[in-house]
C-alpha cells in the first residue's frame, strides 16, 4: 500500500507539472498572438519567455500550430462563459438568444479576439465553424431555438436549420468586423442587420420589429 501510495504522489507531482508547463507556455503565446500575431511571434522568445524550451513546446503542443489550437480553445471557452452571461441576464429566452448573438458579434472589436479568434485562428486553422468550440455552441443554440418553438415564440422550422443560420450570421458579421479597416463603423450596421434576420424566425403575430421583443 506504501508503495502504491508513493506511486500515486509521483504521478500527481507530473501530472501537476504538465499541467503548469502547459499554462506557461499558453499564456506566454496569447500575449505573443495577440500583440504580435501568429506569423511574427517567435517560438524561441516565446518559450524564453516562459522560462522553458522549444522542446517543452513540441513535446506538448506539437509545434507553433497546436500551441495555436490550445489557446484559441482557451479564449473560446472564456467568449462561451460571457455569452452565457449575457443571454441570462435577458428578460426572456428570445431576447436571451437575440443577446448572445449580438454580444459576440461585439467580441469582434476586442484587440485580442479580433487578432487570435477571427483573423489567425482561420487562417492557420481552418474554418472557424468546424472548430469544438462552435459545435458546441451550434448544439446549445439548437436546443435554445427548439425550446422557443415548443413555446409557441418562433415559428415552426427545423431547429437545427435555424441554430446553423442564426449562428453563422454572427459569426460572418465578426469576421467582417475583424477585417474592416474601420471596424467600429461596420458593428452597428452588422447588428442592426443581424437583429433583422434574427426576427424573421419569429411568429408572424409576434413580430413587432427588429428587437423581436416576445
Amino acid at each position: 500500500m506504501r508503495i502504491l501510495r508513493e506511486v500515486a504522489v509521483v504521478a500527481g507531482r507530473r501530472a501537476r507539472a504538465v499541467e503548469e508547463t502547459r499554462a506557461k507556455l499558453v499564456r506566454a503565446a496569447r500575449r505573443a498572438f495577440a500583440e504580435k500575431g501568429y506569423a511574427a511571434a517567435s517560438m524561441d522568445e516565446l518559450t524564453a519567455e516562459a522560462g522553458l524550451t522549444r522542446g517543452a513546446l513540441y513535446h506538448n503542443f506539437g509545434g507553433k500550430e497546436g500551441l495555436l489550437r490550445a489557446v484559441v480553445e482557451q479564449l473560446d471557452a472564456e467568449m462561451v462563459a460571457r455569452l452565457r452571461a449575457a443571454g441570462e441576464r435577458a428578460e426572456t429566452a428570445w431576447l436571451g438568444l437575440l443577446d448572445e448573438g449580438i454580444a459576440y458579434i461585439e467580441m469582434a472589436l476586442e484587440p485580442e479576439i479580433q487578432r487570435i479568434m477571427l483573423l489567425d485562428g482561420p487562417a492557420v486553422l481552418g474554418d472557424p465553424s468546424r472548430w469544438p468550440g462552435q459545435t458546441a455552441c451550434l448544439r446549445a443554440t439548437t436546443e435554445a431555438i427548439q425550446a422557443l418553438i415548443d413555446e409557441g415564440t418562433v415559428g415552426p422550422v427545423d431547429a437545427e436549420a435555424a441554430a446553423r443560420l442564426l449562428n453563422g450570421a454572427a459569426l460572418n458579421a465578426s469576421l467582417w468586423i475583424a477585417a474592416a479597416d474601420d471596424p467600429r463603423a461596420v458593428l452597428p450596421k452588422a447588428v442592426e442587420a443581424f437583429r433583422h434576420l434574427a426576427a424573421g424566425l419569429l411568429r408572424v403575430e409576434r413580430r413587432g420589429g427588429s428587437s423581436g421583443e416576445a
